[in-house]
């Protein structure tokens, strides 16, 4: 059985309906011409819609949407080869409520309109130990969440770095931020405010930090706070501390 390549992905990706691929200059510092539009013009509902930033292969945004047929849901990445797998599995299903968009997450306040998404999940991130601005939970991203996300629309992050779990709960308290529910292991842990997909919905990645023993995590808030009309700061945190702890759990070989 051959194996296809990263070529053959692109061309099938194009071919996909459910996967949009619009060009920087379509949503750089500007309005992507399905801003405001993606109940009406995408889904043809006004069903909510989650994100899942940084998707992936789309395994948790496909999962989603069969568990909640009346949701819609968008997976964003850049890497095209890794959106094939969803996009291809969404294809082949006929499932209406998917779609995939290949961009860069820095665009995202171009993309959507004011609360026009319901709720956004983070899933297995890159912490971005050495990059505060590029942490998909940085106040610098979560102000631009705020700027299409509902009133109190909710922000979910499930991830195996502690150092990232423990930096946007600094980001959530220093700010004011609501938070709903937070757990550093969910497996050994039962909360009635875990949404039912927490456990039952696994990506490869989470697979496999399983299998090393890691703790998987989880954090749950509201940007509405406080202070929802002035700007989100950076945390007064020990991130020294938790970076060498980072460090001190990381699995040689360790996939990021």
């Amino acid at each position: 059985m051959s194996t296809i390549g990263k070529l053959e992905k692109f061309r099938q990706n194009s071919t996909f309906k459910c996967l949009l691929q619009p060009r920087m200059e379509e949503v750089f510092r500007k309005d992507y011409s399905l801003k405001g539009k993606w109940h009406q013009d995408v889904f043809g509902n006004s069903n909510p819609i989650t994100l899942e930033l940084g998707c992936g292969k789309g395994e948790y945004t496909v999962a989603l949407a069969r568990l909640y047929p009346d949701r819609n849901f968008i997976g964003i990445d850049i890497k095209g080869a890794r959106l094939w797998k969803g996009a291809k599995e969404v294809e082949q299903s006929g499932m209406k409520n998917v779609r995939f968009l290949r961009t860069n997450i820095d665009f995202i306040e171009w993309i959507f309109g004011p609360g026009e998404i319901d709720s956004i999940w983070v899933t297995f991130a890159d912490p971005q130990l050495k990059s505060p601005r590029k942490r998909l939970t940085s106040p610098m991203f979560l102000n631009r969440y705020r700027k299409f996300l509902r009133e109190g629309g909710t922000v979910n992050l499930k991830t195996d770095s502690r150092f990232l779990h423990e930096y946007t709960a600094a980001v959530v308290k220093d700010n004011k931020l609501e938070e709903i529910c937070r757990s550093t292991d969910i497996y050994s842990q039962d909360n009635p405010a875990f949404p039912h997909e927490l456990k039952t919905v696994q990506t490869f990645y989470e697979q496999y930090f399983l299998k090393m023993g890691m703790p998987i995590t989880y954090l749950a808030f509201r940007l509405d706070g406080d202070q929802k009309n002035t700007e989100l700061a950076e945390p007064q945190w020990d991130e020294k501390f938790w970076l060498e702890k980072e460090k001190e759990g990381r699995i040689p070989g360790r996939i990021r």
